[in-house]
């Protein structure tokens, strides 16, 4: 096929769509399902009618071949899991019982069951259920899902392409079963699992898909000579199969590497790639690699990941290049959206001009949409769209939001020593005891408690206008009170004010900060049914005045106890936000540094004796690719050292983070200097401490005892347990005590019960060491 004809047959596609609904109708369906306000029917229809909805929208939008199976109750790798029959053997009873509640207990435990493990999907701020496999794992297929959702769309009358996480992605991205030997590989389990997708493929075939999508992320990172034979082998065989559709192997988030020529050779019909951000390199790459002759080619050339506007014009310079590298070219977004809103119009608040350079879900699929219209019938036929385009891209790019020479001076003036302590660590540390006369064990919290109904409702009320400012204050501080008094009596050491006043981390902080801007409906899923909205950092970043001295202020006068200041990290404040992407991530970071530092030193200044500066996204930020981590990590952890340098030597500075396999970044964390880490360990029962232990980590360390994403009540016993394998790899001088993540998402009873038992293993495992 020519150049030509490969255009004329383009289309637009996409991997994936919010699943929220505009109104976050899933959400409140799900919840309430959970509290038995609503039947398993009602939830069923809700989410058959938000299906319909997402792929009408995607095809009002222009998109003539709409996914599915993208959609979820909770998250697609665990729908994979169900899909494949690798049900843990915990779980099996619930799912055989009722295959809804089984599901949701896998996701989320119960009180007999703990969940599967939970941790970032690649560098999102998504997070996906861990496969937990052995060598005894049976696979068997269960292609109700995929089947179910293809025959909807169908019945509709959309052109659809199913969509399933690849089998080397799924076994790459499993870890073994509770029980299994640590060395334990899942990707060995591959040749037991290709016949089940084999089924599967089969099962769609039948129920009439063309084509189905099978993605493989894990292929963009590195990977070992065996891991791309088994690559090879897994499409080889695949490929060979006579029963199925035509195959579209999908990645996304970077470059392929050394894995797209495997992909390229394969016996499929079609490859998906990214062409945006660190991915750009597959151009070059696919040129190198001779291209996809014979092979559909479905190019990712609108960012699915961030809400800026496409650049048209470089986009379809793109096209036109790969046009004579495939004998079908495809037009779609780089992944899926997922991981934006839904639609930027909905933004009524918004400066108008700052508005046209926002693209949600819906303006991308027009994009792509846009794009493939350009590549079939030449620009000449979206010229109007190409000039408004240009326009709209000038405006951001000569803004004053964009561009503050204050702030460039200030951060341009930075030195190496801004952004280291004063006293080494020992001293600090001897320093910080004196001062804080703290028990063996310490116990505290990450920050949060629980978000009430009636916290929410004073807060839309404010926003509504049916409270004042004043009223609201009072609220809040009746709050904290209530919460200090809680900790006093429940026994904890170092104590924090709840955030009742805190929408979100970021959001808080973003609000208070000028160059972010604020969105109302811009919803998106972190996991299940937790939904966050990322701001949107849209210029340079300064301070104006202190963001959350006074409440600090007016919880440490309730209490003898030290009261943490509790602040969210530079690298947080960029990967939970719509980060801007026409300037180094390293340039936006010193900035927000600096103005947390201000912060730091005003809470020091109020007497804060403790200050936490979270940093829950420094290992989900890592770049893909070990050759771009040195870089990354540089800047990471200049910046979060930049933020808390300026202190003294007895002020403690603590960090926190969650959900994410840390192994890569040891060393980065002992690079940040903080003197206590606090990090999620239930899941993972404990892992990290002997990870931290093995690095040689000097300082100290609160490992979660309590899986706040569940909502499981873990036992006093359980919490020694746990414990105790703390204490086997890190020496109780240097070990605290508090739960996995803050506690916003938790109910006030199961917050008492877990708090009791965190406490009550903290007092038994001192009295133990004492005796």
């Amino acid at each position: 096929m020519t150049a030509k004809s490969a255009a004329a047959a383009t289309v637009a596609t996409a991997y994936g769509y919010p699943r929220q609904g505009r109104n976050r109708e899933l959400k409140k369906a799900i919840e309430g399902y959970w509290k038995g306000a609503v039947t398993a029917e009602a939830l069923q229809a809700t989410a058959a009618e938000l299906r319909r909805e997402n792929w009408a929208a995607l095809a009002e939008a222009g998109v003539g071949e709409v996914p599915t199976g993208d959609f979820s109750f909770y998250d697609h790798v665990l729908d994979a899991s169900v899909a494949v029959g690798a049900v843990p053997a915990r779980h099996r009873e619930a799912v055989d019982a009722d295959p809804l509640d089984g599901y949701f207990a896998m996701a989320r435990g119960n009180q007999d069951v703990a969940p599967l493990e939970m941790t970032k999907w690649f560098d999102t701020n998504y997070h996906y259920l861990v496969p937990e496999l052995g060598p005894d794992t049976a696979f068997a297929a269960n292609p109700a899902k995929p089947v179910g959702e293809l025959r909807e769309a169908l019945a509709l009358g959309h052109t659809a392409r199913p969509v399933l996480v690849g089998p080397i992605t799924y076994l790459l991205l499993a870890k073994p079963a509770p029980g299994v030997a640590e060395d334990f590989q899942p990707i060995t389990l591959l040749d037991r699992l290709l016949p089940v997708y084999a089924q599967l493929l089969a099962e769609l075939k039948a129920a009439g898909a063309e084509w189905v999508q099978l993605d493989e992320p894990a292929l963009v990172q590195d990977r070992t000579p065996a891991e791309l034979n088994a690559a090879a082998r897994a499409y080889r065989e695949l490929g060979a199969l006579t029963d199925r559709p035509k195959l579209l192997v999908a990645s996304y988030f970077d470059r392929l590497g050394d894995a797209l020529p495997v992909l390229a050779k394969a016996p499929v019909e079609g490859l998906a790639l990214d062409f945006t951000g660190p991915a750009a390199g597959n151009l070059d790459d696919l040129a190198a690699a001779g291209g996809l002759p014979g092979k559909r080619l479905v190019a990712g050339v609108v960012d699915g990941r961030n809400i800026w506007i496409n650049d048209l014009e470089k986009s379809l310079a793109t096209l036109a290049t790969l046009l004579g590298l495939a004998e079908r070219v495809d037009v779609a977004p780089s992944c899926s959206l997922l991981h934006v809103p839904i639609d930027a119009a909905a933004e009524r608040d918004i400066d108008p001009q700052i508005a046209r350079w926002l693209a949600f879900a819906k303006q991308k699929a027009a994009e792509v949409a846009l794009l493939a219209r350009g590549l079939r019938e030449g620009t000449g036929a979206i010229t109007a769209e190409l000039a408004a385009n240009r326009a709209d891209l000038a405006s951001r790019a000569n803004s004053p939001i964009t561009h503050d020479p204050a702030v460039r001076a200030r951060t341009a003036a930075v030195t190496e020593a801004d952004a280291r302590r004063a006293q080494a660590y020992p001293q600090r540390a001897e320093a910080q005891r004196a001062r804080l006369a703290l028990p063996l064990l310490p116990t505290t919290t990450i920050g949060s408690f629980p978000q009430t109904t009636e916290l929410r409702v004073a807060r839309a009320d404010l926003t509504a206008g049916r409270i004042d400012g004043a009223a609201y204050r009072e609220r809040m501080e009746a709050e904290v009170r209530e919460v200090i008094a809680f900790q006093e009596k429940a026994g904890l050491d170092v104590l924090v004010h709840g955030e009742p006043e805190r929408n979100d981390m970021v959001q808080y902080f973003a609000e208070q900060l000028t160059g972010y801007l604020a969105t109302r409906h811009g919803w998106v899923q972190s996991y299940g049914t937790r939904y966050v909205r990322p701001p949107v950092l849209a210029g340079d970043i300064s301070r104006p005045h202190p963001m959350t001295v006074d409440w600090f202020r007016y919880a440490q006068d309730l209490t003898e106890r030290p009261v943490k200041g509790m602040l969210t990290g530079p690298v947080t404040m960029l990967a939970w936000s719509f980060v801007r992407d026409d300037q180094p991530l390293g340039e936006t970071a010193r900035q927000v540094a600096l103005a947390l530092r201000d912060e730091v030193a005003d809470l020091e200044a109020a007497g804060a004796a403790v200050v936490q500066v979270d940093e829950p996204a420094l290992r989900e930020t890592l770049p893909l690719r070990a050759d771009a981590r040195p870089a990354y990590l540089d800047w990471a952890t200049e910046s979060f050292r930049l933020a808390t340098s300026g202190v003294r030597a007895d002020t403690q500075i603590h960090t926190h983070m969650c959900y994410a396999e840390f192994g890569a970044i040891m060393t980065a964390i002992d690079e940040l200097d903080a003197d206590v880490i606090s990090l999620e360990a239930t899941r993972s029962h404990m892992e990290v401490a002997g990870e931290l232990a093995g690095a040689g980590y000097p300082r100290e360390v609160g490992p979660g005892v309590w899986d706040i994403h569940s909502p499981r009540i873990p036992s006093t016993e359980e919490a020694v347990t746990l414990l105790r394998a703390g204490l086997a790899a890190i020496p109780a001088e240097r070990l605290w005590v508090n739960p996995d993540c803050g506690l916003k998402t938790r109910g006030w009873t199961e917050t008492r019960a877990s708090l009791d038992s965190l406490v009550g293993a903290a007092r038994h495992l001192r009295a133990e060491l004492a005796g």
